[in-house]
């Protein structure tokens, strides 16, 4: 008779060999010449919606491999319950590969990712709500010249060797390589073996050092961890289901780091109030066109815009909504680093990089974590290490935020109270 270990091993392997060919972001990607057309067709006052063929994917095999193992899973046990959660959510995304612009495409998507008009957890407010305040909390600083696009100084050559002297340092000589991929979308995407930059670009040093913190020290490093665990290594696996957390992790990363910018806050705003627009109608040239009008460049604005459009209707209604989970994972992720120091329980900001987890994982899998199951993570960014210095930055940002800045005048600010 198999020990629970045993079990929970056999199950773990079978989650990834079922999971191996699916891969989301990577199948939804566009061409690299579909921005450039339609910029050439923008530029000329004739914009046309970009010419993306998307292909249906055949995942049955895949699906129905996932299907028999959750069939066979006694989700009452923590472990089961958590490769359980993690096959669900990659047979949704492979259903979603198979059935892309489509009514079911943006159901699948919603509830992987959410919509803009869900509700913050503990609050009545929605993520578009929470958009929409922080754009309106930002005007200011663009009227104060502080949302400037940064000066590109850096090519990708020189931003790919900057990058990899952070990385060595940090994960050791060799341990993930930086590589320049003229045809990736994004400016960067991270695994556990290497960090792709996009070529036939600029970067600023900010960039370098925002990616370094977001992709590297988050992404790079739970996937690492998750390939140490000795039982789940099912946790090294960017499922679905994970993405909240970790881009929660890895903005926050930004903030407490001060490698954010007003920009890139703003742009994380502007992606779920696009989002929302496509979901309404607007197609793809009318959500560019919202981006170029709040003071996106051409090429920032086609490629926000693709983002929302990958493996949707161009046409609007039925589109991606992964980019509503930026803004709602950073405010949980900041909620639960809070809630996690006032309870003292500081050990679970560790366990939230033991792998790639959702952030529910750390309490769910509590006793495994006690018990030297599932291992303390080896990467730890240097911000999540120094506790004392994270708690009095939560503690104090949680006692300003309660001060109500539009009534309040600089006289007020500076008077004494004897006076």
């Amino acid at each position: 008779m198999q020990t629970r270990e045993q079990r929970i091993a056999e199950l773990d392997r079978r989650v990834v060999e079922a999971s191996r060919g699916i891969r989301l972001l990577g199948a939804l990607s566009w061409a690299p010449d579909a921005i450039e057309r339609f910029l050439s067709a923008h530029r000329r006052g004739a914009p046309e919606l970009p010419e993306v063929t998307q292909v249906p994917a055949d995942h049955g095999d895949a699906r129905e491999a996932l299907a028999s193992l959750k069939a066979t899973i006694d989700s009452r046990d923590p472990l089961g319950r958590y490769l359980d959660e993690t096959a669900g959510s990659y047979a949704r995304a492979a259903r979603m590969l198979e059935v892309p612009g489509t009514p079911e495409f943006l159901e699948l998507s919603a509830s992987l990712y959410g919509r803009p008009s869900d509700t913050l957890p503990g609050s009545a407010r929605t993520h578009l709500d929470a958009a929409d305040e922080l754009l309106a909390q930002t005007d200011d600083l663009v009227g104060a010249g502080l949302a400037g696009e940064p000066e590109l100084v850096h090519s990708a050559e020189v931003a790919q060797k900057m990058f990899q002297a952070q990385l060595d340092a940090f994960f050791g000589p060799g341990k993930i390589d930086v590589e320049i991929d003229p045809e990736l979308a994004s400016k960067a995407a991270a695994g556990s073996k290497r960090v792709r930059i996009r070529g036939r670009t600029g970067f600023s040093t900010r960039d370098i050092d925002q990616l370094v913190q977001h992709e590297a020290l988050v992404h790079s490093a739970t996937a690492l961890n998750g390939r140490a665990q000795p039982l789940l290594t099912a946790m090294s696996l960017g499922a679905p289901r994970t993405t909240l957390t970790q881009e929660g992790l890895a903005t926050v990363a930004e903030l407490v780091t001060r490698t954010i910018d007003v920009g890139r806050l703003r742009r994380i705003a502007l992606r779920i109030r696009a989002t929302h627009l496509a979901l309404e109608g607007a197609d793809f040239i009318q959500v560019f066109e919202y981006f170029l009008a709040a003071g996106q460049s051409e090429d920032e604005s086609a490629r926000s815009a693709m983002r929302i459009f990958r493996g949707g209707d161009l046409r609007g209604r039925y589109v991606f909504t992964k980019d509503v989970v930026y803004l709602q994972g950073m405010i949980a992720v900041y909620t639960y680093l809070r809630k996690t120091l006032s309870a003292r329980k500081p050990e679970r900001i560790a366990r939230a990089f033991a792998g790639r987890l959702h952030l529910s994982d750390v309490e769910l899998l509590e006793e495994d974590f006690e018990s030297g199951l599932i291992v303390p993570p080896t990467y730890l960014p240097p911000w999540a290490l120094d506790l004392p210095a994270l708690g009095a930055h939560l503690a104090f940002a949680q006692l300003a935020l309660r001060i109500e800045l539009a009534d309040l005048s600089f006289h007020e600010i500076l008077t004494r109270p004897d006076h």
